[in-house]
């Protein structure tokens, strides 16, 4: 069975950074990683995703050039390192994954009752 934990987030000031990590246990075939996010009392937002077939990366636009997705190479994880981070980047993150091929969904053609998701970490920005 497939599990995906996340850990790294925290507390911090605003225009500091965090960086957080995605563990996979299991047989794990996915090739799209993902990080999504949900501050309290709004709907799910897509942050990233990474197609590891082609190094395709795919950002939400309001982390853009904040945010950066990677793999961690020769392991089952992945991280997401976020920089310059603002009061309305907190809410609790989640890492996701799925098999696509040739390419991966979009954030809102992800699924919770389809792909893999772990059970989150909190971030919070203070100003």
């Amino acid at each position: 069975q497939v599990q995906l934990v996340e850990s790294g987030g925290g507390s911090v000031q605003a225009g500091g950074s965090l960086t957080l990590s995605c563990e996979v246990s299991g047989y794990h075939t996915s090739n799209c990683l993902a990080w999504f996010r949900q501050a309290q009392g709004k709907e799910r937002e897509g942050v990233a995703i990474f197609n590891t077939f082609n190094g395709g990366h795919t950002y939400g636009d309001s982390v853009k050039g904040r945010f950066s997705i990677s793999q961690v190479s020769a392991k089952n994880s992945w991280k997401l390192l976020m920089n310059s981070l603002k009061p309305e980047d907190t809410a609790m993150y989640y890492c996701a994954s799925l098999y696509s091929t040739p390419w991966c969904p979009p954030f809102g053609n992800w699924r919770t009752d389809r792909d893999y998701w772990g059970q989150g970490t909190q971030v919070t920005v203070s100003s």
